[in-house]
């Protein structure tokens, strides 16, 4: 990307500017002080830094200060606030913060601000708002981090796909598209077998990285604070569920820890738009209501994990304790397990050197604006696959949505069959079933077969996303708890418990304590609202349950 010249603004977002109310909001917990041209306010790498509101001058958003990719980022001037939501989460600052002209400026802590955006609710709607438009143009523009590593390389490909999930803007530099990759390499003093490689500014180069190395990024240390510790409620799985548990638990005073193996939100917080979700008739971006329910479980105390991969269960005494694949774990006397369900793989020789790079399982900002005005299939019936074919449609043309059945009705919810059958760039194929995948440096098209003639035919596409059902992620539960013949998780009166032991209560497992809500309880309604009723339901039976258990709260 070209340089641009200093001074332009190419934030990609309308400018929010405060009004003279809520300035005096921030007055009264910030410090007015003059700014010299070229003051630094923060630091790319900083773990932590303030608010800044400019009064008068101007100041600049500069990604990679003093190197030769330097560029600016974003420009503000009289009214206008500095940052984005990485310094509401607990992320590092990706940019460095600079005076461009001499001012004044009003600096915040940030916990005050933390605390503003928790109780007023009109600077919380304004400072949240711009913030998540930010990062949805960080996101598009691919500004703040570099990937270097080959489409080829699977562990390239699982790096690519935990930054989409956790809403990281990276900037994707491919051997084998980018020649001028190699002199970088020798530059950096990188070796292929380091590869992939993970630049931050302001951070060492992160050679080959490993979970824990991605989670300290955020701030996170490499174990639980106390191995010891043993607190009121784990709960395993951060989308919608596992959020309203974890808020729910901690505001009813539940010392509570919130853990996800990648980033809060789920499957929720990689659709574009949820438009069935009560009191927002226009609908929410699943990024933003993922990014509000993180803030709002930070408000109450509770303590967030990411990158927190869990890959062993265990139970004795009434105390449950869970391991996670960086050696973290963290022990409690009841868990919620809201760990979800992940996209099946398409069942395609060969589709498995393309995942991440043309075939995907999710459809974000990223994958859409790397494909965009190129034709795309979404391979699905479901809600997901519709809401995919919407977004994508924004930006790709045509876009085929591949379905086995006869039609959409059975599946989908109807106001995404009407907004479909409307959208001219949207063709629906049904009947028709994916057999073959072809490509050359990159995927260029599939085989399909007609379900009812047999007749094979190809489609010429750019990119594949496919949403052709889930499977449950339990199996770091090794068996523990009793499934279905699908592998999701029985509770309530479903569970066969052994004699002389109480029946489970709704939502919890063969074992006492352990709950499970969401999308991997079997014969869970997959739907966002329902996930969230289930998480908060789950934590007003853990009070009974230590009732009729006589368990003490810690």
């Amino acid at each position: 990307m070209d340089k641009p010249a200093r001074g332009e603004n190419v934030e990609w977002a309308p400018v929010s500017r405060l009004s003279g109310d809520q300035l005096k909001k921030l007055g009264a917990v910030g410090s007015e002080y003059p700014a010299p041209a070229g003051e630094v306010l923060f630091l790319a790498g900083d773990a932590s830094y303030d608010f800044f509101v400019v009064l008068e001058g101007a100041a600049e958003i500069i990604d990679r200060l003093g190197q030769p990719e330097e560029r600016l980022v974003a420009a503000y001037g009289r009214a206008e606030f500095l940052g984005e939501i990485g310094m509401l989460t607990g992320e590092r600052s990706r940019f460095t913060g600079v005076m461009k002209t001499p001012g004044r400026l009003l600096r915040v802590p940030l916990q005050q601000i933390q605390t503003i955006v928790a109780q007023d609710s009109d600077l919380s709607e304004c400072i949240l708002r711009t913030f998540l438009v930010r990062r949805a143009n960080l996101l598009r523009r691919g500004a703040g981090i570099t990937l270097i590593g080959s489409r080829y390389d699977e562990r390239c490909r699982v790096l690519l796909h935990s930054f989409s999930l956790s809403r990281m803007a990276v900037e994707w530099l491919d051997l084998e598209d980018r020649p001028e990759v190699e002199m970088l390499l020798r530059r950096l003093k990188v070796s292929l077998k380091d590869l992939p490689v993970i630049l931050i500014p302001g951070r060492p180069l992160m050679r080959n990285p490993q979970p824990a190395n991605i989670a300290a990024e955020f701030g996170e240390p490499p174990r639980a604070v106390d191995d010891q510790e043993i607190c009121d409620l784990l709960v395993v799985g951060g989308g919608p569920g596992g959020l309203a548990a974890a808020v729910y638990g901690a505001s009813e005073g539940l010392t509570t820890v919130l853990m996800d193996a990648d980033a809060f939100g789920g499957q929720a917080a990689t659709s574009s738009r949820i438009e069935n979700y009560l009191g927002f008739p226009a609908g929410l971006p699943g990024a933003e209501l993922a990014a509000r329910g993180a803030i709002q479980a930070a408000k109450f105390g509770v303590r967030l994990h990411r990158h927190a991969r869990a890959v062993a269960f265990t139970s004795e005494g009434g105390i449950h304790t869970v391991t996670c694949d960086d050696g973290r774990a963290f022990s409690a006397r009841d868990v919620i397990i809201a760990t979800g369900a992940n996209h099946r793989r398409l069942a395609v020789p060969g589709i498995e050197a393309w995942e991440s790079n043309g075939v995907y399982y999710a459809a974000t900002v990223v994958e859409a604006t790397y494909w965009r005005g190129r034709p795309v299939a979404v391979i699905g019936g479901a809600n997901s696959a519709g809401q995919a074919a919407l977004f994508l449609a924004r930006t790709s043309d045509p876009v085929y949505l591949v379905v086995r059945g006869d039609d959409l009705e059975r599946s989908m919810s109807r106001y995404l069959i009407d907004a479909i059958a409307a959208d001219p760039k949207i063709h629906v194929r049904v009947r028709t079933e994916v057999v073959g995948i072809s490509a050359d440096s990159e995927v260029t098209g599939l085989e399909v077969v007609d379900r009812t003639s047999r007749l094979r035919s190809s489609m010429a596409v750019s990119a594949v996303f496919v949403f052709i059902g889930v499977t449950p992620c339990t199996d770091w539960l090794d068996e523990q708890l009793a499934t279905d013949p699908d592998g999701f998780l029985l509770t309530g009166q479903d569970v066969a418990g052994p004699a002389g032991r109480r029946m489970p209560l709704p939502f919890e497992t063969g074992v006492p304590g352990v709950f499970c809500v969401g999308d991997v309880r079997s014969g869970s309604v997959k739907r966002v609202a329902a996930a969230v009723g289930e998480g908060s339901a789950a934590v007003r039976l853990i009070f009974d349950r230590r009732g009729v258990d006589g368990v003490a709260f810690l």
